[in-house]
């Protein structure tokens, strides 16, 4: 198999399938290990084979991805067999097209509209694809994401007190990236409500240095003992005590963002470039669970995290 993949790749004629069904951050992983890394190919195929269907994460995730490919000047082309009926036309109302990469290409073609400008707000559960850029700060994006969380969350005993700190978190997800990916690429934020299951799903995803890349010389100098440890058990560690390579109590947004959720019971999905962890909560703090933690995974440019509440 291990041949195949490398002709393939040498070839520059790499596929890679989504089957039918929900696609969410776990069979995304699932299919990026069944395949060559992307980042390590010259030319790559991703074909959405028919009834697809994508999470938001999901969506976000795969929106930086080929973005990172096409900025690596790898040639890109996205296949949707379905085309506007099938998970293409939920990606356009989500905004997907907006911040794609114009040298990437889509079979059978581009939408010739955008749906997240045409329906812009005409969905109370759903805030679109919304870039986040050093350039071009959107300052009224962490109120969106709350006036959505808080309207699909209005049955809740505890909205207000959760509306605030979600307003918090939004804020210090969105700051982290301008703070520490140092990236020329563009950062996404998104947030769907998924009534059959009863939770809202709020994304933020980036393209830069990853948390490992940036704590881990500092943590050489300042803390051995932490540097010592494994990506997974670092990671926890910056939740639960909030690491930073600046030092302590500096420059960690996470942490915060992290201890709010963790009080209305959020769990936490955390993808970094060739790890995800998966941390719920607990009396303790956010728990590592090692049945929910993947490493050497396909690389991914940049931290990208999912929040998931109850509504």
């Amino acid at each position: 198999m291990k041949s195949t993949f490398l002709g393939a790749h040498l070839a520059g004629m790499v596929t890679i399938e989504f089957p039918r069904g929900w696609i969410n951050a776990a069979r995304l992983e699932q299919i990026l290990r069944a395949n060559p890394s992307p980042h390590l190919c010259t030319a790559i195929t991703f074909r959405f084979c028919g009834n697809s269907k994508m999470m938001i994460d999901v969506a976000v995730r795969f929106l930086s991805l080929i973005n990172q490919l096409d900025h690596c000047t790898c040639r890109v082309v996205v296949q949707f067999d379905d085309g506007m009926d099938g998970v293409m036309g939920y990606l356009n109302r989500m905004g997907f097209f907006d911040h794609l990469a114009s040298g990437i290409t889509i079979l059978p073609e581009r939408p010739a509209y955008s749906g997240a400008e045409v329906f812009a707000g005409g969905n109370a559960g759903l805030v679109e694809i919304a870039r986040i850029n050093h350039r071009h700060r959107d300052l009224g994006l962490p109120t969106r994401l709350t006036a959505a969380l808080k309207l699909a969350c209005a049955t809740r005993h505890d909205v207000d007190a959760l509306s605030f700190a979600a307003w918090t978190v939004f804020c210090e997800l969105i700051d982290n990236i301008f703070s520490h990916s140092q990236t020329p690429l563009d950062g996404y934020a998104a947030l769907q409500v998924y009534p059959r299951g009863n939770v809202l799903k709020v994304a933020v995803s980036d393209s830069g240095l990853g948390i490992m890349q940036t704590l881990r010389p500092a943590l050489e100098r300042e803390s051995p003992a932490h540097a010592r440890l494994s990506d997974m058990q670092l990671l926890a560690e910056v939740f639960r005590q909030g690491l930073s390579r600046h030092g302590e109590d500096r420059g960690c947004g996470l942490k915060g963002s992290a201890v709010k959720a963790m009080k209305y019971q959020a769990d936490l999905d955390v993808r970094l470039p060739n790890l995800r962890v998966l941390l719920g909560p607990s009396t303790a703090g956010y728990r590592l669970n090692l049945h929910d933690c993947y490493d050497n995974l396909p690389l991914l440019w940049g931290t990208h995290i999912c929040f998931t509440f109850r509504t």
